[in-house]
């Protein structure tokens, strides 16, 4: 299974800003930072406004932040909205196959698939944006520098 284009910048998008908050931030911020098409971007920002999970304000104060909690934003339940086809096989999606009725592999398949959601479910936001991680890739975000006084005793 491989997830979208769409859905990657979607769980990415989540992450800069659970680390860029409280501040605000932009479409193309957070575009540059990942090095990704802002019109694909807005388009996906867009959705996860209509899901409640990302705040968007207009006008010259505007920016994009956190909706909720990130301990309230599950990635399982992200990746269930923001995933247009998640048929595994043809006879997910009701296709025509001649072996349907005798074969296990949609069954297979359909557990698999529970599996994978199923440790989705047990991670949210906050795991990716905590001490764990969350200092690491802020750096490699840039949201983070390093104050002088740390960079020249590190030497």
């Amino acid at each position: 299974m491989r997830l979208t284009r769409y859905s990657d910048f979607a769980l990415r998008t989540l992450i800069y800003l659970g680390l860029s908050e409280p501040r605000q931030t932009s479409i193309a911020e957070v575009s540059r930072a990942y090095g990704i098409s802002e019109n694909h971007l807005t388009k996906v920002v867009h959705h996860l406004g209509q899901l409640g999970l990302v705040r968007t304000t207009r006008g010259r104060s505007g920016g994009l932040r956190l909706a909720r909690p990130p301990e309230q934003i599950i990635i399982g339940q992200v990746v269930r909205q923001t995933e247009e086809d998640l048929a595994l096989v043809e006879c997910f999606g009701g296709g025509d196959c001649t072996i349907t009725q005798a074969c296990r592999l949609k069954s297979v398949m359909g557990e698999a698939l529970a599996a994978f959601f199923a440790v989705l479910d047990r991670f949210t936001l906050a795991d990716f944006i905590g001490p764990g991680d969350g200092p690491e890739t802020a750096r490699l975000l840039g949201l983070f520098v390093t104050p002088p006084n740390e960079a020249s005793s590190n030497s």
